[in-house]
């Protein structure tokens, strides 16, 4: 009879048996986590139990603590479960009680649906009510199927991980054996490079073992001719000396001779130059001519030349036709000597390799230090296809010109060197034919423009 159908008299433990008379005494087999669940409900509801209303073997258990009785008493009280009805029913009335409305509903034969099943096959085998062994095997099955579910979704999960390692172990080893493949085509392209050179260090050494055998024959003859051509030597020594002596003794004689000679020379010489200057600076003072601030180059330049706004004039030189810095050095030492540089010629040839403002400006800072050192007149010549605005300020002494439209800076560099006075040391640098063909016809002294370039690599 289910509890809710009791008489009004009638105790918990009346209506639990009342539950269990019509039930089937053969025991159901449980799962583990039931039957631990189970034995933990029966060892807490002992608490408070009479020790002599319990069976003796449950008497020493009931003295431990409810966590050690269930831990090291369960085998006695699930035996004692399945054995004594008697003690299941009282157990069961205190375990239904303090379950609450679950413990009611399962003596009513219902199982809440939102009920933890293990919760509910417990209450269902100890209070045991109407189609108890129904509510214990759905419970069992949901259980088991939960316990299965779990199981499985361990092992998917556990098989994920598998093949989420097994493809990262296969990329690894794509990637792997990739590289593996590479260095085996690299290793095999060292290998025949190392064949080859195998072959011709062997023929080398052949070769070279040829050459030595041959060298030592020819070092054997040539030791011989060495010995007979030493004792020549010697005899010629000797000869070449007695002459020596008597060589020194007339360079003696001859040096005091010249020595007496350029002493009288350079009495001549002073007195001719004493005599030239004199007449120079009466001729000055006959023809007023007063020192002018504008040099034949700027007339050019004012005429047929664009300067940039902010170029300054100045003073250079002139030079031979060699290719030596040191002649560079030497023509723009003398008197009044103006040096004219094919910008472009220069900057291209020496640092093409940077912007045409990067060469205009680092060929220009380089002239400036040179005639700082010569105190020589510069002008610097760029072709006017090239002019841009806005150049830094010139050093001292140089002056930059562009060429107009319709001229080239070849025609203004000629331009330049017509309109100087004949007899002024003039010197071109550039290394193009037509120029250096030009200017050489007016009596200036052309210079490549890797002279220019190794000049200023000094500085």
């Amino acid at each position: 009879m289910p509890l809710s159908d009791a008489p009004d008299d009638l105790t918990p433990e009346a209506a639990v048996a009342s539950a269990q008379s019509g039930d089937d005494h053969v025991e159901p087999v449980l799962p583990e986590v039931v039957r631990q669940r189970v034995i933990s409900l029966a060892a807490g509801a002992m608490t408070g139990v009479p020790l002599d209303e319990l069976p003796m073997p449950l008497r020493r258990v009931a003295k431990f603590a409810p966590n050690r009785r269930a831990r090291l008493g369960g085998p006695v009280i699930a035996m004692q479960l399945s054995g004594d009805p008697l003690l299941r029913q009282r157990l069961a009335t205190r375990i239904v009680n303090d379950a609450g409305d679950l413990g009611a509903a399962i003596l009513e034969g219902v199982a809440p649906a939102a009920a933890d099943p293990v919760e509910v096959a417990a209450l269902a085998y100890l209070a045991r009510p109407d189609g108890w062994r129904s509510m214990v095997d759905e419970s069992t099955e949901a259980v088991r199927a939960e316990a299965e579910g779990s199981v499985a979704a361990e092992r998917i999960r556990d098989v994920e991980q598998r093949l989420a390692r097994a493809e990262h172990d296969r990329a690894v080893a794509r990637v792997e054996a990739d590289k593996l493949r590479d260095e085996l085509a690299r290793l095999r392209d060292e290998t025949t490079g190392l064949r080859e050179e195998v072959r011709s260090l062997g023929k080398s050494l052949r070769e070279s073992q040829a050459r030595e055998r041959k060298a030592t024959d020819m070092l054997s003859a040539e030791k011989g001719r060495a010995v007979r051509a030493a004792a020549d030597h010697d005899a010629e020594v000797r000869r070449l000396r007695a002459k020596l002596a008597e060589a020194e003794s007339a360079a003696g004689a001859q040096r005091q001779s010249a020595k007496d000679a350029r002493a009288v020379d350079d009495a001549r010489l002073w007195l001719l130059l004493e005599t030239i200057g004199q007449a120079a600076v009466g001729l000055r003072r006959e023809l007023a001519l007063d020192p002018t601030d504008k040099l034949p180059a700027d007339f050019v330049a004012d005429t047929s030349a664009d300067r940039p706004e902010n170029a300054s004039g100045a003073g250079a030189a002139r030079a031979l036709d060699a290719d030596d810095p040191a002649r560079l050095d030497q023509l723009l030492s003398l008197p009044k000597a103006h040096m004219i540089v094919d910008g472009y010629n220069v900057t291209k040839k020496g640092y093409a390799e940077i912007s045409l403002e990067q060469q205009r400006n680092r060929l220009i800072a380089g002239v400036g230090g040179l005639v700082a050192q010569t105190r020589a007149e510069v002008t610097v010549v760029f072709d006017g296809a090239e002019r841009v605005h806005g150049l830094p300020p010139a050093p001292r002494g140089v002056r930059v010109l562009f060429s107009r439209k319709g001229e080239t800076a070849d025609e203004l560099i000629r331009r330049l060197v017509r309109a100087e006075p004949a007899g002024r040391p003039i010197v071109v640098i550039s290394s193009d034919k037509e120029v250096v063909d030009g200017v050489r016809r007016h009596g200036a002294y052309p210079l490549s423009s890797d002279t220019l370039l190794r000049r200023l690599s000094r500085s």
